[in-house]
């Protein structure tokens, strides 16, 4: 085959061992399945990774740096704080139903991490790195409204990934697409009433206002 750069065997690899345990499962991933499937020798396994463990390592990394972006970027230019929410939860609902393969594999690598005293500390970072996505949603959708979050952003943020780790476990369980968007209207509803306006000391005023502000101030003195 081509000649690959490092980076680039390690990616396909990465992608090789994805495709691998959707079908098999984490236990059927070998390093000769892996390879197999990525159509490498063994010896470019080797080459790439120290180990099995460490491909899974990345294989986890990669598949968190790539989880649902579209919710975060869809918080955006909305009209209130809970059509921001709604929108970005059924974003997040949308890569869900697009690829459920994606999910499970996603699942299966968590508990797997779980029961691996090397790879044990991958969930709390995974779960970290999904709230430090929600928190920016969250920040980006108060900013836009003119709001403010009356609990610390990562109470809320941590209670919005509680919400898509159980949308995501209730479908594909009973892949009842309908109830899901119900319960993203009551937990768009919910998690807005969390906030409240900002007052006019802290809201920001936009500039092309400022002097009409200022004439109808002195206007009333």
């Amino acid at each position: 085959m081509t000649r690959m750069s490092a980076a680039d065997r390690r990616t396909a690899l990465i992608e090789a061992a994805f495709r691998v345990i959707a079908v098999e499962g984490v236990a059927g991933a070998t390093t000769r399945a892996i390879v197999a499937e990525a159509e490498m020798s063994l010896a470019s396994f080797h080459y790439a990774f120290t180990s099995r463990e460490e491909m899974m390592r990345d294989l986890i990394q990669h598949v968190v740096a790539n989880q649902a972006v579209a919710a975060y970027e869809s918080a955006r230019l909305t009209r209130d704080l809970r059509t921001a929410i709604r929108d970005g939860l059924r974003a997040f609902y949308q890569v869900v139903l697009d690829d459920p393969m994606h999910e499970e594999v996603m699942l299966e690598l968590m508990q797997y991490a779980l029961r691996s005293p090397a790879l044990s500390y991958l969930p709390a970072e995974q779960y970290e790195r999904y709230r430090a996505g929600a928190s920016v949603l969250l920040d980006t959708a108060a900013a836009d409204t003119g709001m403010e979050w009356l609990l610390p952003v990562d109470d809320v943020a941590r209670i919005i990934v509680t919400v898509t780790d159980g949308l995501t476990l209730a479908w594909l369980a009973d892949r009842d697409s309908e109830a899901g968007c119900r319960v993203i209207e009551f937990a768009a509803t919910s998690i807005a009433a969390l906030a409240q306006p900002l007052d006019a000391e802290h809201r920001v005023v936009p500039l092309r206002n400022d002097r009409a502000s200022a004439e109808r101030s002195g206007r009333t003195r």
